[in-house]
């Protein structure tokens, strides 16, 4: 009797010794220090702030970069971290994404020696936490149009504008802020207590509850020239770094899959209706079979990719089909396991319906549904379609 959905296709079986580890480090982590709290953590919309440092010694912070303290796994550990991590909650998932994809990278890509040697090896420690500042309250998928601006005032830059939807910016000690100048988009690194700098959570949310949302305010921050990130020049640069941020979450996704189908398997084995388990039923054990089916093909998926992205090789528009399929085919799991829980898959007993209302923001953030689409369409076609 298969316990592990993705035991059907012996899909475990078939990955290297080094990234296993990683992953059954990360699942451990995961049920001694995540699971105990998270319907507290949701319930209360709080994020464990604590818990930074001991990520930082589990390694999972910027994991995926070389040097300055991180630990420089392949990109195929770094997935199978974000599905266990997803398959607590995406709220930790998120938080280490944007601190490693989002924040470390961007520094550690286009920073200077000088910055990276301030910023990343904190952050890597937990010590320190980043944010990133892209997305504006008018200007979510199109990142081109920003409002925020960074003006030169002799060596100084001055940053006015709003940055909005920002995961751990309440919280972050250092901020990379992205703002169109008159040579075009660049990146800045604001730290914490920076004068006209503030980040304002956003509450009452129903989505992502145990991750920390944030609007930034920047309200002319003044910077010394060494804030900007010397090698960032254009709009790819903050686009290559949502791609790191995206990989994870096409494993992250697959994490929350899984997790959603063990708790309806487990339900369905022991809720008796009409005088036998509800799994019993042929039509309990459709949705089961078609589940599994689904999550074993998107984790086919994610280990196609990452094995490309190892090679060097992973393209945008891969990355996308990937965070496509993988989120959306999450998503109808969840929702399709909380109809096997019944009534009781509404408590925050069972995690399905969490994982489903965390994965509505996900199916959003770090690129649209819609938007992947059209990425795919015009990788298909040749021809641009957003507008």
């Amino acid at each position: 009797m298969i316990t592990d959905p993705l035991q059907l296709l012996d899909i475990p079986a078939t990955l290297p010794d080094d990234e296993r580890d990683i992953q059954a480090t990360v699942a451990r982590f995961a049920e001694d220090r995540l699971r105990p709290g998270i319907r507290e953590w949701y319930e209360s919309g709080r994020f464990p702030r604590e818990l930074a440092p001991e990520l930082g010694k589990l390694g999972v912070l910027g994991m995926h970069l070389q040097g300055y303290e991180c630990a420089g796994v392949s990109a195929l550990g770094y997935g199978l971290a974000c599905l266990e991590l997803e398959a607590a909650d995406s709220g930790f998932r998120s938080f280490v994404s944007v601190q490693g994809s989002l924040a470390m990278y961007s520094i550690h890509r286009y920073g200077s020696e000088e910055q990276k040697a301030e910023w990343l090896p904190a952050m890597a420690a937990g010590e320190s936490i980043g944010c990133f500042g892209l997305t504006e309250p008018d200007f979510g998928s199109d990142p081109a149009g920003m409002r925020t601006r960074a003006v030169r005032d002799g060596d100084d830059w001055i940053l006015d504008g709003t940055k909005m939807w920002i995961t751990n910016g309440s919280i972050a000690d250092v901020a990379t802020v992205w703002a169109g100048t008159e040579d075009g988009i660049r990146g800045f690194l604001v730290p914490k207590g920076t004068r006209g700098f503030t980040a304002r959570p956003v509450g009452h949310k129903l989505s992502l509850r145990a991750s920390v949302t944030a609007e930034l305010v920047l309200d002319e921050v003044r910077l010394p020239a060494s804030a900007a990130l010397p090698a960032a020049r254009g709009l790819s640069a903050p686009l290559s770094c949502l791609n790191e941020a995206r990989f994870g979450i096409l494993f992250g996704a697959v994490g929350a899959a899984r997790d959603s189908i063990i708790s309806a398997l487990d339900y369905a084995k022991t809720r008796v209706q009409f005088g036998k388990p509800i799994g019993g039923f042929q039509l309990t054990q459709q949705k089961l079979a078609d589940m599994t089916v689904s999550v074993n093909n998107a984790m086919l998926l994610a280990l196609h990719l990452a094995r490309l992205k190892d090679r060097g090789t992973i393209r945008g528009e891969q990355i996308s089909a990937g965070k496509l399929n993988n989120v959306r085919e999450a998503l109808a799991i969840a929702r399709q396991c909380r109809t096997i829980l019944g009534g009781s898959g509404i408590t925050t007993e069972y995690s399905p319906l969490r994982h489903a209302g965390n994965l509505e923001s996900v199916l959003t953030y770090e690129g649209t549904a819609e938007v992947h689409t059209l990425v795919i369409g015009q990788a298909l076609t040749g021809l641009p379609a957003y507008r």
